[in-house]
C-alpha cells in the first residue's frame, strides 16, 4: 500500500508517497513506473495539491442502495453519471467561494474516488479492476437548487461545476479493499455522514467497466462513486472534512465567516 500526494515546496512542483510525517520524493510520471529520487521533505514544508490532474471527473448519482431507499429511487440498471468540469477542481485546505451567481443552498457530498491508471476502453470487469490506480477523497459540492429550477431541464452540470466544487484528495491511496472502507463526513467537527462503501449499487471496477463502454478514460481521471445519507446544506465559514480510514482526511472551508 502506497500514499501518493502531489505538492509544491519553495515554488516548484513535486510529487511522492507519504512515509509518516515526510514525503519521499518520486520523479517521472506517477502512473507509469515513477523512480524514487533519494531526497525527502516534511509534509509540514509543503503546501498540498491536486492528488492528480484529471482530464475528466465524472461523478456518480444513486449508487448507494440505502440512499435510493430514503428517496424511493428506482434501482438503476447502469451507472448514472454527469461530468464536473475542470474549474471546479480544488485542492485539500483550499477555500471553497460560494458562488456570486447564486444565492441558494450549497450541500456537501463526501464520497469516494476512483483514479484511473491507464488509458483504457471496452473493459471487462477484471481489465477495469486493474485499471484503477488507487482510490482518493472527493467532495463533490452541489448546488442544490439549481438542479430543479428550470421544469424543463435539469442543470446538474452547473449545479456541480462552479469553481471549486469539485475537491480530490489529499492523496491517492493504492492497494486499499474498497469493500471495507467507510466515507466519513464531518461538518465543523461534527460527524454528519458515515456510510459503508460496500453499500454501493456498483462497485468500482463495475463503474470503470460501464463508463469505459462509452468513452475512453484516461490515467488520472477521477469517478466519485457517489454519497449515502447525511448531505445537508453548508454555511460560509464552515469547515468540511471527508475522512476515509486508508486514504485520510480531505478537508476544506466553504467560504468566509466564523466557523
Amino acid at each position: 500500500m502506497a500514499k501518493w500526494i502531489a505538492f509544491t515546496h519553495q515554488g516548484k512542483p513535486g510529487f511522492g508517497q507519504v512515509e509518516g510525517d515526510r514525503v519521499a520524493v518520486f520523479e517521472g510520471d506517477m502512473f507509469v513506473a515513477p523512480r524514487r529520487t533519494g531526497a525527502g521533505l516534511a509534509l509540514a514544508d509543503i503546501s498540498v495539491e491536486l492528488p492528480c490532474r484529471p482530464g475528466k471527473l465524472i461523478a456518480l448519482w444513486n449508487n448507494y442502495h440505502a440512499q435510493a431507499t430514503k428517496q424511493n429511487l428506482a434501482i438503476p440498471a447502469e451507472p448514472l453519471y454527469l461530468i464536473k468540469a475542470p474549474n471546479s477542481y480544488c485542492a485539500h485546505e483550499h477555500v471553497v467561494q460560494p458562488p456570486a451567481s447564486y444565492d441558494g443552498r450549497v450541500v456537501y457530498e463526501g464520497e469516494l474516488g476512483i483514479v484511473i491508471g491507464r488509458k483504457c476502453k471496452g473493459l471487462d470487469e477484471e481489465e477495469a479492476r486493474q485499471a484503477i490506480f488507487g482510490f482518493t477523497c472527493i467532495n463533490d459540492i452541489t448546488a442544490l437548487d439549481l438542479i430543479n429550477k428550470d421544469a424543463a431541464f435539469a442543470q446538474w452540470t452547473r449545479a456541480k461545476s462552479f469553481d471549486g466544487f469539485g475537491v480530490i484528495g489529499p492523496v491517492i491511496a493504492t492497494g486499499l479493499d474498497w469493500s471495507t472502507l467507510y466515507v466519513r463526513t464531518r461538518v465543523n467537527e461534527r460527524e454528519r455522514q458515515n456510510y459503508p462503501c460496500n453499500d454501493m449499487i456498483f462497485s468500482p471496477e463495475k463503474i470503470v467497466q460501464a463508463l469505459s463502454q462509452d468513452m475512453t478514460l484516461e490515467p488520472g481521471d477521477v469517478i466519485a462513486c457517489g454519497t449515502s445519507l447525511g448531505v445537508m446544506p453548508m454555511k460560509p465559514g464552515s469547515v468540511v472534512e471527508v475522512c476515509i480510514d486508508g486514504i485520510g482526511t480531505l478537508r476544506n472551508q466553504f467560504g468566509a465567516g466564523p466557523v
